[in-house]
């Protein structure tokens, strides 16, 4: 079995897909065939040092990956002061966090970091808050301000995005941002999700999972990149190393309502395992083949499967 196998959040509970909220509270954890997931909010694992290091990456040649407009700054706050502590109580063994009044010290030994700062003091950080944050995690961050009977995207850093920009869908409704998914508006999944998101009380933690597909080991396809990953979806198909190379990506997306600002936090970590990977697991290889070989026409459409997707499930359903 491969190793990547073990903790992935498979996210197929059947063996067609269809749009919906499946929503759940977390954390909770939840067996796979392979092992199981979903025991912590925070999910470190071997790729901790190599993500953290490739956001930092991406955003020293794009700062435009981490925005945050200027009425969500206490919202950035609530972040840090509701994270760090959670960090440091799943990983006490290499995080550690104290707070008195306004001081905080937080060390991160797998980063090498020890650092003290005063709530509310951007400069006490030395970086800005959403990118001192997201140093930290591997998951992207989005937060949500409600006003005006709706939910606006209106802060986040998203460096591992799946075929969308931050730059872009900052500064719009929630409604907005979904509206180019299909079925999700006639079934009105959108609006019961963000009346559900709405209707969260402070402290409050759910999360969802969402999948597609990424050519190779690459986190960051966001359409800003698009150049660089693109074209990778039309020559892999005849590539020998196929399964190798054809990941499934699944997101794992946390819903907590913050405490303080109120704003709604959305964490999106993402996972890739390679289609030779997921035939380690027997069951998986079967029901991720007929997830793709059934999925609609549109849905596949819209999450850029279209080309590569029945080569992929004839590969996994292949005796």
């Amino acid at each position: 079995m491969a190793a990547r196998a073990v903790t992935l959040p498979f996210p197929f509970p059947a063996d067609q897909y269809r749009y919906g909220t499946n929503v759940e509270a977390a954390p909770r954890f939840v067996p796979t065939e392979a092992g199981g997931w979903g025991s912590r909010i925070i999910d470190i694992d071997g790729d901790y040092q190599q993500e953290i290091a490739e956001r930092g990456r991406i955003l020293q040649h794009d700062p435009s990956r981490c925005q945050t407009l200027p009425h969500m700054r206490p919202a950035v706050w609530d972040t840090i002061t509701m994270l760090l502590p959670i960090l440091a109580a799943e990983y006490p063994d290499v995080m550690a966090y104290t707070r008195e009044g306004s001081h905080c010290t937080w060390s991160n030994d797998l980063l090498g970091l020890q650092l003290e700062f005063t709530v509310g003091d951007d400069s006490t950080l030395g970086v800005d808050p959403l990118e001192f944050i997201s140093g930290q995690i591997q998951d992207d961050i989005a937060l949500l301000d409600e006003r005006e009977g709706a939910l606006w995207l209106d802060a986040g850093v998203v460096t591992f995005a799946a075929d969308w920009c931050l730059g872009f869908d900052v500064g719009m409704r929630f409604a907005e941002i979904h509206g180019p998914v299909p079925r999700v508006s006639a079934e009105r999944i959108v609006s019961r999700a963000e009346q559900f998101l709405m209707h969260l009380q402070p402290g409050e933690k759910y999360r969802r999972t969402n999948w597609s597909m990424t050519v190779d080991r690459r986190l960051d396809t966001s359409t800003d990149v698009y150049p660089e990953w693109g074209r990778d979806r039309r020559l892999v198909e005849d590539d020998p190393n196929f399964a190798e190379r054809m990941h499934l990506r699944v997101e794992v997306q946390h819903l907590i309502r913050l405490p303080t600002s109120g704003a709604i936090l959305f964490l999106v970590r993402t996972y890739l395992i390679s289609l030779a990977e997921i035939a380690t697991v027997p069951a998986w290889r079967e029901r991720v083949g007929r997830v793709l070989e059934e999925l609609p026409e549109d849905m596949a459409d819209y999450k850029g499967l279209t080309r590569f997707r029945h080569q992929a499930a004839a590969w996994l359903l292949a005796p």
